[in-house]
């Protein structure tokens, strides 16, 4: 007896005799497919998939190198690391496409300027990084004023003593 499965969001009840596999929903058949013995991969056809699904089926590496291609050298950087430490392709499309929904809604322009400002901190940076980077508005601050830093002021109560204290050369 066949057994219960959910196919479509529905229970549905699969049949498979010699040369065939069929699909049920309340006694109609709903698929009829050729059986593949021997084959390891599965057989995929969009008009039996999900709306959402479809829409990343055109989803490669390809594609996605071309839109990082078309927004700047930093993404493109940030998209090839995603692929460079997965060790299945297909595990660095969740990053991508979120750095796609990055780009949609803030801008290209920050979106290349944060990468450009996440490469400068690590060659590797995920998307975290680059989410922070875009929230906090770091992307639009000038790389001088990141790097320049607080002269420090003089304290008459300070507990640390320098060289001169000691007579030592204030130049060091």
């Amino acid at each position: 007896m066949a057994f219960m499965e959910v196919i479509f969001g529905k229970k549905n009840r699969p049949r498979c005799l010699f040369k065939t596999v069929e699909v049920f929903y309340h006694h109609h058949r709903i698929a009829s497919h050729i059986r593949r013995i021997g084959y390891a991969d599965p057989q995929i056809l969009p008009e039996h998939m999900p709306e959402k699904h479809r829409r990343y089926l055109d989803r490669n590496k390809t594609a996605y190198l071309q839109w990082a291609e078309r927004i700047g050298p930093s993404t493109l950087s940030v998209i090839k690391t995603f692929f460079a430490a997965v060790k299945v392709e297909q595990q660095a499309y969740r990053p991508c496409g979120a750095l796609m929904k990055l780009a949609d809604r803030y801008s290209t322009q920050r979106l290349e300027a944060a990468c450009t400002r996440a490469l400068t901190y690590t060659p590797s940076p995920s998307l975290k990084n680059i989410r922070t980077i875009l929230q906090t508005g770091q992307d639009q601050a000038k790389p001088d004023q990141a790097k320049a830093k607080k002269k420090p002021t003089k304290n008459p109560y300070s507990l640390l003593r320098g060289s001169q204290y000691f007579g030592g050369d204030s130049s060091c």
